[in-house]
């Protein structure tokens, strides 16, 4: 009979997600894990076989997370335009830890020719049928792009962004949207 599993698949994401918002992608090792949870190797190898494993576990979480938010606000067969207008909402509305655990897969996601494959697909699915003839359509690409953009100049630290002007840059984006939409 094989030995009971003491550690919590979620503690150990959790875990993971600290290192790489803390130290960044190229420190999170099953070592620096177990050190940081203060259990063996063996421990997290219980739960997860390899990094890459821990990795996608991560993405799996956020995706999960992400597509129930941005469901709920595109709703069932939503147009090109509609799930631009999902995206940057689901985005506005994201809390801070939800935005750093993001940014801190981006990173860690960039580190894999694999996971940065599957990301390029997600995105192109925000924009999949944009018709980009129409100002409307255009209108919807700008806004996807100034909110990709907001996201990653506040959530990787290249800019100073406090929660009034995020607020107001979102202001501004939704703003565009509904002049054409």
């Amino acid at each position: 009979m094989g030995r009971k599993k003491t550690i919590d698949r979620e503690i150990i994401l959790n875990a993971a997600e600290d290192i790489v918002r803390s130290r960044g992608a190229a420190a999170l090792t099953i070592d620096a894990l177990a050190k940081s949870l203060g259990v063996t190797k063996g421990g997290i190898q219980y739960s997860f076989s390899s990094k890459d494993a821990i990795i996608d576990a991560m993405v799996s979480r956020w995706f999960v997370s992400y597509d129930q938010k941005f469901s709920d606000i595109a709703g069932d067969n939503a147009d090109p335009a509609s799930r631009v207008w999902a995206h940057v909402e689901a985005t506005r509305q994201a809390d801070e830890p939800a935005n750093y655990k993001a940014a801190g897969l981006m990173a860690a996601l960039m580190l894999s020719p694999e996971y940065l494959a599957s990301t390029k697909k997600w995105y192109e699915s925000r924009t999949a049928g944009l018709d980009v003839s129409t100002p409307e359509g255009r209108a919807a690409r700008l806004a996807f792009l100034a909110t990709e953009g907001a996201f990653a100049l506040r959530w990787f630290g290249l800019m100073d962004i406090s929660d009034d002007e995020w607020a107001s840059m979102f202001s501004d984006i939704t703003s565009v949207l509904k002049k054409e939409t």
